[in-house]
């Protein structure tokens, strides 16, 4: 055995331990068992007796302990499937889809194939396990391979460093976290709790903003003074007009380039934008009005990522669906592409252009809107994204119309596609938007700016404090899994001696053709 300065030992392992404790391997201190899913084309396989776990139960699962998930299976679909049972105080680990979920059965359970289950062997606590495998995600990730998502096999699992402690010092350390932790996870429930309020008001604003109730006083007073005010009708009849102008005078300039002279009829060749039907919609505040995105600005995909363009004479940035965030433009991560000159006219970016993501394998995130900024140097788009731009009417109003849509879900229930979730240019099109008068819409931004600056603020200032928290966590683990969180006791029989037991009795059961392992029977298992 390596040692280091002080007497501690790192051997195969991380970091230093202390003399008494020994860097193993997960596959030497537990049994490894995977889980499976039944045909799910039989019915006759689900809603049994026996409790199947898959991550993404635990994926809002909160406590170290896990009973149950949200589907069950039956005998016939245990027998029939490579899901095993797992004895109580099993640590389940998700090996995939995310790797890192962890988990202790308090009762008998089965997993999907989700899952890698480790039993510990006598002598290993439950607890310090589940602990350690927190603190070991990244070491496990490393051990991960695939290319649709990250996997990590029963071998590789088996293959995570352990730091095996003398029994009663796991005990002890288990007992100082638990009493560390809870303490911080009081403080990061009540962070989260404030997050969730605010999230919460922010999305019940941006409501009222969108749907007239914030402007409501201020239309009584000025109705109450008779002043004049072009409605939204009225707006929506110059936008209308304005997009026809642009879309003629672009076609006169296309004849004169070809040396044509216009036909008779070209006018009546004008592409018309979808119009709204109102047929089951709510009704407006007075002289607002309802109109179809497209009528209110041009709707435009950017340009399709070919592997041909990755280089040539003229490489062009371009925003795509990741560089757009809650927060902005993320400009750390931008790719260039070749852009031809007409692709360039056709794609760049322009202060005011309102942009959106188009897909993203997260739902959530589909529809996400920034308005590009007045950025330095020529930018494009890629066809992950989608480009408003408003005519007539200012693009912050509708920034805040589409973040409202977004919060709350709309952009979720029209968004289309299997593991990539798409908005599509025309879905956005041909949705119903409001637009209030003009003078309305700038009212209406100006109420939301100091309000929604004063929330940014406080959500910075709690995901600080969540940030610190996960630090600290981090640091209390690692204190923990160092032997820095308890004292070590000289009167505690050394790990080398538990793993030499822990050797004997597996030795003992193969000799006897008996085995840990999960069974296809709850029998032995309680």
């Amino acid at each position: 055995m390596e040692r280091e300065e002080g007497g501690r030992k790192k051997e195969d392992g991380p970091w230093e331990i202390p003399p008494t404790w020994q860097w193993v391997r997960m596959g030497d201190i537990s049994e490894i068992v995977g889980g499976g899913t039944p045909q799910t084309s039989d019915p006759a396989n689900f809603g049994g007796s026996v409790p199947w776990i898959t991550p993404a139960d635990m994926s809002n699962h909160i406590g170290k302990f896990i009973a149950y998930g949200a589907r069950t299976i039956s005998e016939r679909g245990l027998e029939n499937s490579g899901a095993r049972w797992l004895p109580k105080g099993t640590v389940l680990f998700s090996s995939r889809a995310p790797i890192g979920y962890v988990a202790i059965s308090s009762e008998p359970v089965t997993t999907n194939q989700g899952f890698k289950s480790f039993i510990p062997e006598n002598g290993i606590d439950p607890d310090f396990v589940y602990y350690w495998l927190v603190k070991a995600k990244p070491l496990a990730e490393k051990l991960a391979s695939g290319t649709t998502f990250l996997e990590i096999s029963g071998a590789k699992a088996a293959l995570i460093p352990f730091p095996i402690a003398p029994r009663n010092e796991q005990i002890r350390i288990v007992k100082k976290l638990e009493e560390l932790l809870s303490d911080l996870d009081a403080g990061v429930a009540e962070l989260k709790a404030t997050q969730k309020k605010l999230t919460q008001y922010r999305q019940s604003l941006l409501k009222a903003a969108v749907e007239g109730t914030l402007t409501a006083e201020w239309r009584a007073e000025r109705a109450k003074r008779g002043e004049p005010l072009e409605t939204g009708a009225q707006l929506l009849e110059r936008i209308l007009a304005e997009r026809r102008r642009r879309w003629e005078e672009k076609q006169l300039a296309k004849f004169k380039e070809q040396g044509k002279t216009p036909p008779k009829d070209w006018r009546d060749k004008y592409p018309e934008p979808v119009k709204p039907n109102t047929a089951d919609l709510p009704e407006l505040p007075e002289g607002w009005v309802w109109a179809t995105v497209e009528q209110l600005g041009y709707v435009q995909l950017g340009r399709q990522r070919s592997p041909s363009k990755l280089t040539g004479r003229n490489p062009v940035k371009y925003i795509r669906a990741a560089n757009i965030t809650d927060s902005g433009i993320n400009f750390s991560d931008v790719l260039e592409m070749d852009f031809t000159e007409t692709e360039v006219e056709t794609f760049m970016l322009k202060p005011g252009d309102i942009l959106l993501t188009e897909a993203s394998g997260s739902p959530q995130h589909v529809g996400r809107p920034v308005i590009w900024p007045s950025a330095e140097g020529l930018y494009c788009f890629q066809n992950t994204v989608i480009r408003f731009k408003p005519l007539l009417i200012g693009s912050e109003f509708y920034f805040r119309l589409f973040q409202a849509w977004q919060t709350l879900g709309k952009f979720i229930e029209i968004a289309g596609g299997v593991g990539i979730n798409h908005l599509s240019a025309g879905k956005f099109s041909s949705i119903v938007a409001p637009l209030p008068p003009l003078v309305e819409q700038q009212m209406i931004v100006e109420a939301l700016s100091t309000t929604l600056s004063e929330l940014i603020q406080q959500e910075k200032i709690i995901e600080k404090g969540l940030q610190q928290a996960g630090a600290q966590r981090q640091n209390i683990l690692k204190a923990a899994f160092s032997g820095q969180l308890v004292p070590q006791d000289p009167n505690d029989e050394p790990a080398s001696v538990l793993l030499e037991r822990i050797r004997a009795e597996r030795g003992a059961r193969e000799s006897s053709g008996g085995r840990r392992r999960g069974r296809k029977t709850r029998e032995g298992v309680a």
